[in-house]
């Protein structure tokens, strides 16, 4: 397998964007792909903004951000993200479909010798590689949100992923100063957001059988259990339009309506209260300061 060091991120979005600049940080060549071009604005003027706050803090000098600038490009178009990857990281929306069409387009332009990983957190890359040539090549490279300050990567197996894959995957975490963890075995969720994943669950029934407000389940479990932010706090983080396609991704693959989404994240997503990217979910966001939307227990 050729050495790694030509990347193409496909979506611009919270995730994608972020992954991008850890390439570049690490010497890759990255380029990042996006339909939308107002959405690559947007991202670069994030980016922009990132990385001048990591030099006013010393994270960073003023040459590094430069460097990194200079391995970075943005692009709209398809056939320059996909001309010489030798590594491609999907990290567009949470849907199967959306994901499976991605890949069939890039099975037809990139090289060969191109590795496909994909970010998703819950759709496994068995159920992807279906549509390309190179199962053997697949791998989930699941990053954390945000991708700029969570030190951990899990990278994980089908059946079918070659072990060669699989460490090429690896070192390109460690090179991007990202800490990989190795799954050999495939399941939805994988380890992290299958035990977050449980702690939602719980706390979306006892706030909707009404035993406690969302606001104060966020502190019991700050207080009690030590988290830093309670598990409605991040499901504003994270989006609940995120954690949505997450739930009902599993429906589909399970059929067991325990996995469904539940009432409450259906109605904020209805809603279009998502998070704090749209500046109100379970919370409101207001001059950077997280407020209740509401208060009371469900009724």
């Amino acid at each position: 397998m050729e050495q790694i060091t030509k990347i193409s991120v496909m979506g611009a979005g919270q995730m994608g964007h972020q992954i991008a600049m850890l390439c570049a940080l690490g010497g890759l060549e990255t380029t990042l792909y996006d339909l939308d071009e107002g959405q690559l604005l947007k991202a670069e003027e994030a980016l922009n903004t990132l990385m001048n706050q990591w030099v006013q803090k010393g994270k960073i000098n003023e040459e590094e951000k430069g460097q990194a600038f200079s391995k970075l490009s943005f692009t709209h178009d398809f056939e320059r993200a996909a001309a010489s990857p030798d590594l491609v990281i999907e990290a567009v929306v949470e849907k199967l479909s959306v994901k499976k069409e991605l890949f069939q387009a890039l099975e037809r332009k990139v090289p060969s010798h191109t590795i496909f990983a994909t970010n998703s957190s819950t759709i496994v890359n068995s159920l992807l590689a279906t549509v390309t040539e190179r199962p053997d090549k697949f791998v989930n490279m699941h990053f954390f949100f945000p991708p700029l300050v969570m030190n951990c990567v899990e990278v994980v197996m089908s059946t079918e992923t070659s072990e060669e894959t699989a460490q090429a995957a690896m070192e390109v975490c460690e090179k991007i100063n990202r800490r990989p963890f190795l799954l050999r075995k495939e399941i939805s969720g994988f380890v992290a957001n299958r035990i977050l994943g449980a702690i939602h669950k719980e706390a979306l029934h006892l706030y909707e059988e009404g035993i406690a407000d969302f606001q104060d389940i966020d502190q019991i479990c700050r207080t009690a259990l030590g988290h830093p932010i309670g598990p409605f706090e991040l499901l504003d983080l994270s989006g609940n339009d995120v954690v949505y396609y997450v739930m009902q991704q599993r429906y589909e693959e399970t059929g067991d309506p325990k996995d469904k989404p539940n009432k409450s994240i259906v109605e904020k997503v209805e809603q279009g209260k998502l998070g704090r990217k749209t500046g109100g979910g379970w919370y409101e966001y207001e001059k950077n300061r997280a407020k209740p939307e509401k208060s009371g227990v469900r009724k």
